[in-house]
């Protein structure tokens, strides 16, 4: 990338090798970088399924807690995989799925990027629409204009827009929590009859957990600029607090509106809240939490095209540049924008789309985290990513057989209200665990197939990939 940071530069590299001279990131970065990837209305939507499933502000506080935690464990795992590797989260799995064969989990990728894309405008067009009247279909349309112009000038403005964002926003959430915290944020309607039930409790949980997991395909895009002497500890930390504190904050504030003030939609509950305790307060966090979630879109749409761009790299190269990305950045922008429009119910919007993102990826992050600290341990032949002909194959076998097993073994447990309900989740009162299913079994299973990798010729490839990348270097 020529003249990488340049305020008027367009990045140009998209799932290319980042060569160690253009490795400038900085750990301290990630925490604020991953706090503000969930600190707006998406992640508030999440707590005001509490009434919805029954589960009183304590306990859907104890589950949203105890889920973040859980789910952000494997998602910050990924982060090490950046500095490690210089390359894009999917197409590492190359060397778990193959060449051509890793166009299966990218289908679950993009689904994730599309799915988040076009939520995340239901809940702003909605939002907006209830507030201030304005058309909800242009609304949509002028926030994926925001979106997809962040998404092409890319990984550094993206840096850039979300640390502003994170220090602007701050304190007028602090404000908001402060005045729900001492009873000044206004009480309109408390939802009668709720306490704890194991259904919804685990709803929540599934919810909390589901939300950080689904960033794992994202995390090494973004940490793929470090250099690779970057600590891994501080690395992992850094994002695991950075992803996880926002969700911890901002679940449980979703779960008071929704309980204590009766709103159905983020957007609207901020806005009364903060209005109720300091005038402005709330139109002012719903003007930044706004900008916020289209700055997390951006990722999404930036992250999308880079799943994209994998897969059709998979079947004919795609030279590296500007054009290309730009090219899938406004068709994925498209397509979102089309469900996006479609689709006015948020919390059945957001159910429903996070869970199936969790079915879809837990076999997949299982096998891609198994593969990299326990099997590969961190040893890759990285220019063999980028050949067809290279170590990993075409299609590999193993990681293909183990994540259709992990999928078919969460089938039995699965619940989806009003689409599926499984014989297991009838059985255990609707409490859905095919998702911890899934990721036991893709793990455990991944690592014992694997006994039978040839490496002898990985380590050959590996030794011919480092000098290769070293000569590179040394042109540069």
């Amino acid at each position: 990338m020529a003249k990488q940071g340049g305020l008027g530069e367009i990045e140009s590299r998209h799932i290319d090798y980042i060569p160690l001279s253009e490795r400038r990131g900085k750990i301290w970065r990630q925490g604020p970088f991953w706090f503000l990837g969930n600190f707006q209305p998406f992640t508030v939507a999440i707590g005001l399924t509490a009434p919805l499933v029954g589960v009183n502000m304590i306990w859907a506080t104890v589950a949203a807690v105890l889920g973040v935690l859980f789910g952000t464990i494997f998602m910050a795992a990924h982060a090490a995989q950046g500095p490690r590797l210089g390359m894009p989260q999917m197409i590492q799995s190359r060397a778990q799925f193959g060449y051509v064969g890793v166009i299966v989990p990218l289908l679950a990728s993009t689904f994730t990027f599309a799915a988040f894309l076009v939520v995340d405008t239901v809940i702003l067009k909605v939002g907006i629409n209830s507030l201030f009247g304005w058309n909800m279909n242009w609304t949509a349309v002028g926030l994926m204009v925001l979106t997809v112009l962040i998404a092409i000038y890319g990984h550094d403005w993206i840096h850039r827009v979300f640390i502003v964002l994170f220090w602007a926003s701050l304190p007028f959430w602090i404000l908001t929590t402060i005045g729900m915290a001492t009873g000044h944020a206004g009480v309109d309607h408390i939802v009668p009859h709720l306490g704890f039930n194991w259904a919804g409790f685990f709803v929540m949980f599934t919810l909390a957990a589901s939300y950080n997991i689904t960033y794992a395909p994202y995390v090494s895009d973004y940490t793929r600029y470090l250099p690779n002497t970057t600590s891994q500890a501080g690395l992992i930390w850094s994002v695991f607090l950075g992803g996880s504190l926002s969700p911890i904050w901002l679940i449980p504030m979703g779960s008071w509106l929704g309980i204590y003030l009766g709103v159905g939609d983020s957007l609207s509950g901020l806005h009364n809240a903060g209005n109720h305790f300091i005038g402005g307060t709330g139109t002012a966090l719903v003007i930044l939490s706004t900008l916020a979630l289209v700055a997390t879109m951006g990722m999404g749409a930036y992250s999308g095209m880079l799943s994209i761009v994998t897969a059709i790299d998979s079947f004919r190269p795609v030279a590296t540049g500007a054009r290309a990305r730009i090219i899938t950045i406004v068709l994925l922008g498209a397509v979102s924008l089309y469900f996006g429009i479609a689709i006015s119910t948020p919390s059945q919007a957001v159910y429903n789309a996070l869970t199936i993102m969790l079915y879809i990826l837990s076999p997949w992050t299982a096998i891609n985290l198994m593969d990299f600290y326990f099997v590969r341990k961190e040893k890759f032949a990285i220019t063999d990513m980028f050949r067809a002909d290279g170590v990993y194959g075409r299609w590999g076998k193993n990681g293909l057989l183990v994540y259709f097993i992990g999928i078919a073994v969460e089938v039995p447990f699965m619940y989806l209200p009003n689409l599926y309900t499984s014989w297991g989740a009838t059985q255990l009162q609707l409490v859905d665990i095919s998702w911890v299913i899934g990721l036991i079994v893709s793990g455990v299973l991944y690592l014992a197939l694997s006994r039978n990798i040839d490496r002898g010729a990985e380590l050959k490839a590996i030794a011919e990939s480092e000098a290769t990348l070293a000569k590179n270097e040394e042109v540069r």
